[in-house]
């Protein structure tokens, strides 16, 4: 075995590729402190240089990840959702957006080389040690949102069931041109089971003033995800991942393990709806849902203090 250190980015990467079976993209960004764009142009850069380099130097495999985030998060989608159904999210500029454009270069890299097969592992919300996610940190709130006529419905992906699934897939005898995969627990939580394990209560909000918030914090820079991405932690995204199961492949963890895990390798950090708060905001959304809202607003008239502050 040999070791290469290379930039994902670069196109001299095809230099480093002959004589690989199957290659395995993981060098994504999905963090929430990097710059939306550097982070979008760094995603979409590694996903085409990767799909360009493997077809030059007649790669037959390539392994790529996005997550079930692609079927987009709806009030009325069935639970579970068929996983061969059509991605429906559309590009935005959140994590998702990424995705979405990820899967359209797969798309596009099997029409283009057909000696190529491609293969997306589609996981569900991930967890696990060192994850600091739109989803982790939803979970370190003083209390979990719900918006107003709708309940959550909960599937997660730990780490080491996605490196499970990678390995399963990569060592599987494959035909075709490859396509998606989801990877994720058996089943779903409902939120009353969320909150007992969690030992947290909800707030409930109308859908459009936690959209709407959500939305125009994004925009001014003080949360780190659009509002698109709130829904995935308030309506239901549930996928039945049927093709690895039935091809053999099982998680080693259930929907409450991977909960546990989430809960335990929460930072210890409070934030709301993807942004850390600080103590004085702490303080205020513990009082209850109109409190969580207040803190929304207490953030935005920081922020507009700053700006004044620096003209």
């Amino acid at each position: 075995m040999s070791w290469h250190v290379a930039d994902v980015c670069d196109p001299r990467l095809a230099t480093l590729l002959a004589g690989v079976d199957v290659l395995v993209h993981t060098a994504d960004d999905r963090s929430l402190e990097t710059p939306r764009r550097q982070r979008r142009t760094h995603n979409i850069r590694s996903a085409q240089t990767v799909l360009t380099a493997a077809a030059a130097q007649r790669v037959p495999r390539v392994i790529l990840i996005t997550s079930t985030m692609v079927y987009g998060a709806d009030p009325n989608n069935e639970v579970p959702l068929d996983e061969t159904l059509p991605f429906r999210s559309e590009v935005d500029t959140g994590l998702v957006g990424d995705f979405v454009e990820i899967e359209e270069l797969a798309a596009l890299a099997r029409r283009a080389h057909p000696g190529l097969s491609v293969t997306v592992l589609r996981p569900a919300p991930l967890v696990g040690p060192g994850m600091d996610t739109l989803l982790s940190r939803h979970f370190s709130a003083p209390r979990l949102l719900t918006v107003k006529g709708c309940t959550p419905k909960w599937q997660f992906c730990h780490i080491e069931d996605l490196a499970s699934a990678l390995d399963f897939v990569v060592r599987a005898e494959t035909e075709g041109k490859g396509g998606a995969l989801a990877v994720g627990c058996d089943g779903y939580l409902d939120h009353a089971e969320v909150e007992e394990i969690a030992q947290l209560r909800s707030f409930e909000l109308p859908a459009n003033l936690a959209f709407g918030t959500t939305q125009r914090l994004h925009r001014l820079g003080i949360t780190p995800a659009p509002a698109s991405e709130l829904k995935f932690l308030v309506y239901p995204c549930v996928v039945d991942c049927a093709t690895l199961r039935n091809a053999g492949w099982r998680p080693a963890y259930d929907n409450v393990a991977a909960l546990r895990a989430l809960l335990e390798s929460r930072s210890g950090t409070p934030a709301l709806v993807g942004r850390n708060l600080g103590r004085k905001e702490v303080t205020i959304t513990a009082a209850g849902a109109a409190g969580a809202v207040a803190a929304i607003g207490t953030a935005v008239a920081a922020h507009h203090l700053r700006k004044r502050r620096k003209n």
